[in-house]
């Protein structure tokens, strides 16, 4: 193959900043990157059911409901691959009013919990405080009238998030993640932790969760979706503004959370970039199930490079501030990372 010589260019001002000699090469490009991405930095969503065998979830390709000795064999697949942290999401046999298995000592986020850390000590457990999957009706607490309108009732739900929180660090969670956005959760759950001799167990907590169309995949594959209405009264608007998202991360920074997170993920990068500044918490994005779906189907299609498109996401999230990511590409991720350091 003949090459032509480049041409010469003419010396103006235009033509002397050239940015292109530092990304010829791979190693080139490598020397300047400010953004770093390694497995460790993945949070990996296990749903655990009650059930003996796995089911998959059709609205998410590659991901499914796990029985407990299923959840244990994954987290080892993981911890294999470098990702240290994953996030235990419980599917109950039975629903109530109240959501009581999420606080029994017998539910299958204790059970599941247990299990993996006896057998992968190693592994941070991180555990979905939340009651929606394991209410009846699907909201996060127990309901209430208000104004003529039936609600979640917010202060009788702090308490069953507190008992479910300090139920969940007895089993040993390493972090328990409150995620119903109930005014004072965070609150309630740092002094339940710390009255019950949990101090040391940190609170992530879903700071900015927005009531987002994002999450369709998950709640078929948790069971959560309401029985009626939405999650839009307690739940943040997707057009209240940086305003509220500040206020809510601030609210629970004061009230003692570890970590500060913002949920979905790409939809809100910006927003990722604002707390990100106005807060020196750590920060994690969640890469929910709708993004992971929608990756997936456009593969599927023949649309996108999976690979490509997977760990330039990870990379938009670490560029607008997450320290973590929550995202169900983990182990795929990690593989490919891992492969990318093998050929350089």
């Amino acid at each position: 193959m003949t090459v032509t010589p480049p041409a010469r260019p003419a010396r103006d001002a235009g033509l002397t900043d050239r940015p292109r000699r530092t990304r010829r090469t791979p190693a080139l490009r490598a020397l300047t990157r400010e953004v770093s991405l390694s497995a460790a930095q993945f949070i990996y969503p296990v749903f655990v059911h009650e059930e003996a065998h796995e089911v998959p979830i059709a609205t998410m390709p590659g991901v499914s409901r796990h029985s407990v000795e299923g959840a244990v064999r994954l987290a080892g697949e993981a911890l294999a691959l470098g990702v240290q942290s994953l996030v235990l999401f419980g599917i109950p046999g039975h629903k109530d009013a109240h959501g009581s298995q999420a606080y029994d000592e017998g539910g299958i986020i204790q059970v599941a919990t247990r299990a993996i850390k006896d057998a992968h000590p190693g592994m941070t457990v991180i555990a979905d405080t939340c009651l929606c999957e394991y209410t009846d009706h699907g909201h996060c607490g127990p309901l209430c009238e208000v104004g003529g309108e039936v609600t979640v009732d917010n202060d009788a739900a702090l308490e069953l998030l507190a008992r479910t929180a300090v139920s969940q660090a007895r089993a040993g969670a390493d972090i328990v993640a409150p995620s119903a956005m109930m005014d004072g959760q965070v609150a309630a759950i740092r002094s339940a932790l710390d009255e019950a001799g949990y101090g040391h167990v940190p609170v992530m907590s879903y700071a900015v969760k927005y009531a987002s169309g994002y999450y369709g995949p998950f709640r078929d594959a948790a069971g959560s979706t309401p029985s009626f209405g939405d999650r839009g009264s307690y739940q943040m608007d997707p057009a209240g503004g940086y305003r509220e998202a500040l206020r809510e991360a601030r609210l629970d920074a004061e009230q003692g959370a570890d970590y500060l997170m913002v949920k979905p993920g790409l939809p809100y990068l910006d927003v990722i970039r604002v707390v990100r500044d106005a807060f020196d918490l750590p920060l994690v994005a969640y890469n929910v199930s709708g993004e992971y779906a929608m990756v997936k189907a456009a593969v599927q299609a023949g649309m996108l490079d999976e690979r490509r498109t997977v760990l330039e996401t990870m990379i938009a999230f670490r560029r607008a501030g997450a320290d973590a990511i929550m995202t169900y590409h983990a182990l795929d991720a990690a593989r490919w990372l891992r492969e990318d350091m093998k050929t350089t």
